[in-house]
């Protein structure tokens, strides 16, 4: 039988980083977690050294309802029997198209794609191409909005892209409307749009959507409202639950639990630029052979429906409600509640982990992993799903007290008597 440092060994000379999103990579996870994992259902998931774990990674997010959830695998498969991809526009998407819509009040047409990055550049591409103006703005506080150029190389992992793309992003802060006045006076009638997500676990403060909004139009830019990541857990369309008017919308991750679709969402005006009907310049938008898959569409279908039926919004923050509830509680009985804590609220939740003299802290963000994954428990952040039910938070808060009774000790008697591998890196950083 193959050994994990086999395996690990193995996938890494065979897939740069060792698999294809960096977010899976080895040192986002602590050392005695599973090499590679086997197969997934509910809420958990099997690793190749045999073990079951809760799971709250949830496939980077996108698993909302259950791993294998048997309606939405069976819509899956009804389109997998017609065809899957057929040589022309399929009935499928058109259907796909009209009933997401339903769920974006003021967007009008929709592209599909099969991940985040497609939808956000091209969203970039239409907002350049309406207004002729070539600076992207994207807020420095949200972590991930592509991997194409205009984002990665304004990051520190930048190797490879031009200096003269890199310099056409410009950065806001989150909730700092100053910054984002700042940047349009200093490139006036340059900004093609500005682009940010709703929310993160950091929610926007009264009026700030609403003046970034404002600020926007009133110099000529479109806003593009990045909610990949919190559509289907935070609402179905964040910009209306924050009362804000996005010119486009990307969403994706949790819209088809798991199945491969994102999508960018838009107004006419804007988005039929990309269409072939009007004789004027051709603007290419997303051309992909895979996008509108028609299995991934079904499925998408499938968990609206879902959705609607378990009301499964509202379960996703009920528990959420109580993990940060009782957790918090649990390390303010340990007397540790300013070293770890969780934040945010029941949409979007993080946990900190802070050492002795209260500075943030990988080394004990890693022997957190590392306890929880000795009780069974994937915990690279905290992303729930209608399958974690009382039982599986049960389970978790006592996981969690375990872990922080350890996480007590090293905090007084130091971290290297507890932590047995390296420390989680984070993801953008310049060197290995």
């Amino acid at each position: 039988m193959i050994v994990d440092k086999q395996l690990k060994d193995k996938i890494h000379s065979l897939i740069p980083g060792g698999a294809h999103t960096y977010s899976r990579g080895d040192d986002q996870f602590p050392e005695n977690a599973p090499a590679v994992l086997i197969r997934g259902k509910g809420a958990y998931v099997w690793g190749s050294d045999g073990a079951r774990h809760l799971d709250y990674g949830m496939g980077l997010r996108s698993v909302t309802i259950g791993y294998a959830q048997k309606e939405i695998d069976a819509a899956a498969i009804e389109e997998i029997k017609k065809g899957n991809n057929l040589t022309k526009a399929s009935m499928t998407e058109l259907m796909a198209a009209e009933k997401l819509l339903t769920l974006f009040p003021g967007m009008d047409m929709v592209k599909f794609a099969t991940n985040g990055s497609t939808v956000t550049t091209a969203a970039v591409k239409l907002a350049r191409a309406y207004t002729g103006r070539k600076l992207i703005v994207r807020c420095a506080d949200h972590p991930f909005f592509s991997y194409d150029d205009w984002f990665i190389g304004d990051t520190v992992m930048n190797r490879g892209i031009p200096k003269e793309v890199s310099r056409l992003t410009k950065n806001f802060r989150f909730n700092d409307i100053d910054s984002l006045k700042k940047v349009f006076t200093d490139y006036k009638d340059e900004i093609a749009c500005v682009i940010t997500e709703p929310t993160t676990h950091i929610q926007p403060n009264k009026g700030f959507l609403q003046d970034v909004e404002e600020l926007t139009h009133a110099n000529g830019a479109l806003l593009i409202s990045d909610e990949v990541s919190c559509c289907f857990r935070v609402d179905f369309a964040t910009y209306k639950r924050y009362d804000f008017h996005p010119d486009m919308v990307t969403i994706g991750k949790g819209i088809a639990n798991g199945y491969a679709v994102d999508a960018l969402l838009g107004i006419r005006d804007f988005m039929d630029l990309g269409g072939i009907r009007k004789k004027r310049e051709r603007v290419f938008l997303i051309s992909t052979t895979f996008g509108a898959t028609m299995s991934s569409l079904g499925a998408m279908m499938a968990t609206i429906d879902y959705f609607r039926q378990h009301d499964v919004l509202a379960y996703l923050w009920k528990y959420n409600e109580q993990l940060m509830k009782q957790g918090n509680k649990i390390a303010e009985e340990l007397g540790i509640g300013n070293a770890f804590y969780f934040e945010g609220f029941p949409g979007r939740l993080n946990f900190v982990t802070k050492d002795s003299e209260g500075n943030h802290s990988p080394e004990f963000r890693t022997l957190f992993l590392q306890e929880m994954v000795k009780q069974k428990i994937l915990f690279p952040w905290i992303t729930n799903s209608y399958a974690h039910k009382e039982k599986e938070l049960d389970m978790t808060l006592k996981a969690i007290h375990t872990t922080l009774e350890i996480y007590k000790k090293a905090l007084s008697k130091g971290i290297t008597k507890y932590l047995e591998g390296p420390a989680v890196k984070p993801v953008f950083r310049k060197y290995n």
